[in-house]
């Protein structure tokens, strides 16, 4: 009689514990896949707020609430290809983005970018603009305009237009890698 108490004791731990790898599971990848995941930064795009390599934790479900707003820092899977971009949102649906003499302009209004300045600086000492001419284009319903900091090393919107709502991903909110270099991206 004992043994057999032992046997089912053995089996209710067991199963207990596969319950709970079950639910731990789930609730894992629920969270991945629908709240937030993180994201490896591939690239100079985004020099000098984001850096090739650097690890961000990217809040997908901010999206299913608002619409990226200018000046987020999103992850878009556009059309074109089968891999991610991280890029930040200049303009919204109805605004009319352009590029004129290294300054960029929505709505016909020039655009504050502090984040631009060390990247600026450089391009200046080179010779060159960071920002080249284009548009105007209209950024039509249900999409963004995208653009990385790093202009002159970029591929955004100014090469594959304006990105469609449901192709972001979510939101970049903080970066948690390399540990030196924890922040939030702005």
């Amino acid at each position: 009689m004992e043994q057999i108490q032992r046997a089912s004791k053995w089996k209710t731990e067991l199963l207990d514990w596969i319950k709970s790898f079950v639910l731990i599971g789930g609730l894992t990848a629920f969270v991945y896949v629908f709240v937030m995941a993180p994201y490896v930064v591939q690239g100079r795009s985004m020099e000098t707020t984001l850096h090739d390599r650097e690890r961000v934790i990217v809040n997908k479900a901010i999206f299913y609430l608002k619409d990226p707003q200018v000046g987020d820092i999103v992850i878009i899977h556009p059309d074109a290809t089968g891999e991610n971009w991280i890029k930040r949102v200049v303009a919204k649906a109805g605004d009319t983005v352009e590029a004129k003499d290294d300054q960029l302009y929505v709505n016909g209004k020039p655009v504050d970018e502090p984040y631009l300045t060390a990247n600026k600086l450089k391009a200046a000492a080179s010779g060159v603009t960071l920002t080249e001419d284009f548009g105007p284009v209209t950024v039509p319903e249900g999409h963004i305009y995208v653009m990385g900091d790093n202009r002159n090393n970029s591929m955004d919107s100014r090469a594959i237009g304006p990105v469609r709502l449901d192709h972001v991903v979510g939101r970049a909110e903080l970066v948690y890698w390399p540990l030196g270099s924890i922040r939030l991206p702005k």
